[in-house]
C-alpha cells in the first residue's frame, strides 16, 4: 500500500530525444543526451549557412496527485472495529511459533499388555 501511495503522489518528467521521426533516447529524472547528428551552432567569424536541424527534444511532465485524503471519519463503527481487530490479530498471529510446545512431555507411554489383534482373533491373510 505504501508503494502505491508513494508512486501516486510523485511527479516526474520524461525527456525524449528524436532524430527525425525516430526516438533515439528516453530519460527519466534527467535530460536526454541526444545524438551525434545534432548540429553545432555556427561560429560568428566565418560564413554562416542556416540549415534546419533534424533533431528535436520533447518533455512530458507527469503531474502528481496533490490532494491525498485519508479520513477515518467516513468509516462506520463496524468498519473501524473490523480494521482494529484485523490489525491486532495480524500482529499477534505468529507469536509463540518459535517455541516448541510439547503437550505430551510429562506423560509416559502406556504399557501394552496383550496384542489387540490376538484378543479379537482377526488376522490378515
Amino acid at each position: 500500500m505504501a508503494f502505491v501511495v508513494l508512486f501516486s503522489t510523485m511527479s516526474f518528467t520524461i525527456d525524449m530525444h528524436f532524430c527525425g521521426d525516430n526516438l533515439v533516447e528516453t530519460a527519466v529524472f534527467h535530460k536526454a543526451k541526444g545524438c551525434e547528428m545534432e548540429m553545432q551552432k555556427p561560429s560568428k567569424n566565418g560564413c554562416e549557412i542556416t540549415k534546419n536541424n533534424c533533431c528535436s527534444d520533447q518533455q512530458v511532465f507527469v503531474d502528481c496527485q496533490n490532494q491525498l485524503q485519508l479520513s477515518v471519519d467516513n468509516l462506520t463503527f463496524e468498519q473501524q472495529v473490523f480494521i482494529a481487530s484485523f490489525v491486532y490479530t495480524y500482529n499477534n498471529l505468529f507469536k509463540g511459533v518459535e517455541e516448541n510446545i510439547n503437550s505430551y512431555g510429562d506423560t509416559s507411554p502406556s504399557f501394552v499388555v496383550k496384542d489387540i489383534y490376538k484378543l479379537d482373533e482377526s488376522y490378515l491373510i
